[in-house]
């Protein structure tokens, strides 16, 4: 094809403008959000900042048990002598409040302590010159831990001969009292991580049939880690039936908190469940560390959050027969109600489930 002279109109005029280009900025920025680096970038940051967070809420609840407020049982002559004075320098070794109820026999002190009511009992004789501490490991190991090595040094320094006795132990297979808060932590995780891989791999599943399936392997799994915490390693003597159905209700409770985040908030629905299940309620659970020793805000909330209902329930069910009490199961269940009614009530805006049929065609 014969080119065009240099002046002829058809040519291009090379002294023209170009046309104008967005700013090349913008553009780019536009590009990453559009493509799958965005979220993995905020994913990046959003772990970096959940394992700072992860170390530090385990270590700001545990690493330096400090005892707040001890409830203590006492009987015998208290404030008499020695007695007010070995009391008072107790709290001033643990740097805590004793908080004294006095008991009129050893007996009564006893059904305190297996009420939970209290975690030690100090019957003062002779003026206070002697004295018996009854520690209950069962109740709380780290803090019977922290009285049987606190409490004889001040027995010597302010006079009072001390003799120190575990009437309450916890058992042979769970020395430091540890394997509760085990199956329980296993039994949160293990509940949202089953919601978690219910909604990846039966996505199309129902309302009605997501529960079923939660209720299902909450079931299968209660049972599984009870098995093997109690018949296979023999750890634990659980009251068998109790424990698997308290381990169920965590596992579904703790799946349906999941499911409930799902709803509400999509594809995010981790960060609100590591925040409650992970972060706050495990630390907070009082089975790691007792909620005495715990930071005072700690030690109040755990016992409303399902990692601590899980915890309390189990401790009683295994080491107080006879004395359970209702409110870790109404915990428990309150939340699971919840978690169940809002996903019911806002189910259409969960991801998963599947379209109806279509109806067959008419001829």
């Amino acid at each position: 094809m014969p080119q065009m002279p240099p002046g002829s109109p058809e040519a291009p005029d090379p002294s023209g403008d170009a046309p104008e280009a967005q700013p090349a900025a913008s553009g780019t920025w536009s590009a990453f959000r559009r493509s799958p680096f965005w979220p993995a970038t905020v994913l990046v940051l959003i772990i970096a900042a959940a394992a700072g967070l992860f170390a530090g809420s385990y270590t700001y609840s545990m690493a330096d048990p400090t005892p707040h407020s001890l409830p203590t049982a006492v009987v015998g002559s208290y404030e008499q002598g020695r007695g007010r004075a070995f009391l008072d320098g107790l709290e001033e070794a643990l740097n805590a409040s004793v908080k004294v109820r006095p008991y009129r026999t050893a007996a009564e002190a006893r059904g305190a302590v297996e009420e939970q009511e209290v975690f030690a009992i100090f019957e003062l004789n002779d003026n206070g010159r002697t004295a018996v501490l009854d520690l209950s490991s069962a109740s709380g190991a780290s803090v019977a831990e922290v009285l049987a090595q606190t409490a004889p040094e001040v027995g010597r320094k302010t006079g009072v001969a001390l003799t120190v006795r575990d009437i309450n132990p916890v058992q042979e297979g769970d020395p430091r009292g540890l394997a509760i808060f085990y199956i329980s932590l296993a039994a949160v995780i293990i509940g949202f991580v089953g919601a978690i891989q219910l909604s990846v791999h039966a996505r199309e599943l129902t309302p009605f049939e997501r529960i079923l399936f939660t209720l299902a392997y909450a079931l299968v799994g209660g049972f599984v880690i009870a098995a093997t915490v109690d018949w296979l390693l023999g750890a634990l003597d659980l009251p068998f039936v109790q424990s698997w159905l308290i381990l169920a209700l965590t596992l579904f409770t703790s799946g349906m908190v999941f499911t409930m985040f799902n709803t509400l908030f999509g594809r995010w629905a981790m960060l609100p469940t590591w925040g409650l299940m992970v972060l706050l309620g495990n630390p907070s659970s009082g089975g790691a560390v007792s909620w005495p020793l715990l930071p005072s805000p700690l030690g109040v909330i755990g016992q409303w959050l399902p990692p601590g209902a899980s915890v309390n329930a189990q401790h009683t069910a295994v080491y107080f027969q006879g004395h359970q009490h209702l409110f870790p199961y109404l915990v428990l269940g309150g939340w699971a109600l919840l978690s169940c009614t809002v996903f019911w009530t806002w189910r259409h805006r969960h991801p998963g489930g599947r379209e109806k049929e279509p109806a067959p065609a008419e001829n």
